[in-house]
């Protein structure tokens, strides 16, 4: 296979207003792109990140011969505000100060780089995993006439109380680290950091997942080892205030949430005019299909296509090639309806 043609890239947006009001100085998008751009400018896929993830995390979702083909596509891979690498707490001069960026902040100043960079008016699709799932549902709702298909994979169009709920928890277990100093700290919150990894080891994964030992497939021999060299070793990598603000950002999940809907989550799925394939897991946590199912039943060209999977939430995470390779015959021929 030959190497991947990529361009990192850096979008800047001086005095970007959020909104809640308040103003970004600059608003850097950091983000990259694969394959080229056609002259039609028809041929372009958003991909924007998943939570603590970057653009190095997403490559799984593409590639030559894939159903998203580098050859075919104009890709653009958008790391989400607050990552660490686009504006984020870590790189801004007061970190306890960040302000709380929203899911529709974040695709308001994605659209804004496609227009002003490259002259893009229209996705050939808005794809992601996740909190990706989630943006791309808002690129589908907030400009309807600009996406002409939607895949969410393991995401939703809102967040529900149980979601919401359950990322309550994470914020107060980082926060009970007496190091946290209300996030003005000048030494990590690491107990903070490790509580929350422990905690959170419960959600992506499924109970079959523990049950059926999974966690050998990724070079772990027992729960504790997993627990440890996988769950305490990524989480205390983090910046914890990206952490939280990635986490207040997921919370704000809701395609109506707006002055386009006011709130009225059930039309803002009936003025998606895309054509989407939405891909739950069977048995994931945080975005069950049944969540799913009521919101495809709402849109006018939707297919509820479920992940028939033991590894819950990390179905659509590129980690097991089982569910890596049914997601890309889903988004093969979504490519190819019209």
């Amino acid at each position: 296979m030959k190497a991947l043609k990529t361009s990192e890239k850096s979008f800047r947006a001086p005095d970007f207003k959020l909104e809640s009001g308040e103003i970004l100085p600059l608003a850097e998008l950091k983000y990259q792109t694969y394959g080229s751009l056609n002259r039609s400018r028809s041929n372009v896929v958003i991909i924007p990140t998943h939570f603590g993830g970057t653009h190095r995390e997403s490559t799984y979702l593409f590639g030559e011969g894939r159903s998203i083909d580098t050859d075919r596509y104009f890709i653009v891979v958008v790391n989400l505000l607050g990552n660490g690498l686009s504006t984020s707490p870590s790189n801004s001069d007061h970190p306890a100060l960040f302000p709380k960026v929203s899911v529709a902040d974040n695709v308001r100043l994605q659209k804004k780089m496609l227009q002003e960079e490259f002259g893009v008016e229209r996705l050939a699709l808005a794809v992601g995993f996740s909190m990706g799932a989630v943006q791309a549902y808002h690129w589908a709702a907030l400009f309807p006439e600009q996406v002409e298909r939607l895949a969410a994979i393991c995401g939703s169009a809102r967040v529900s109380a149980h979601n919401y709920v359950f990322l309550e928890g994470m914020k107060a277990a980082l926060k009970a680290d007496q190091s946290w100093q209300d996030g003005d700290y000048n030494v990590a919150p690491m107990q903070g950091l490790k509580a929350m990894a422990r905690a959170w080891a419960a959600w992506p994964p499924s109970a079959h997942f523990y049950r059926d030992r999974l966690f050998e497939n990724l070079g772990y021999r027992s729960v504790d080892e997993f627990l440890v060299g996988y769950w305490e070793a990524t989480y205390t990598k983090m910046d914890a205030n990206n952490v939280l603000s990635q986490i207040e950002t997921w919370q704000t999940s809701d395609i109506s949430a707006n002055e386009k809907y006011g709130g009225d989550f059930d039309r803002a799925l009936s003025e998606i005019t895309a054509k989407t394939f939405v891909m739950p897991c069977a048995n994931d946590a945080y975005f069950p299909p049944e969540d799913s199912a009521y919101e495809v039943k709402r849109i006018k060209n939707a297919e509820l296509r479920i992940i028939d999977s033991q590894w819950g939430h990390w179905a659509g995470s590129g980690r097991n090639i089982e569910d890596t390779k049914v997601i890309d015959e889903n988004l093969r021929e979504l490519l190819e309806s019209s």
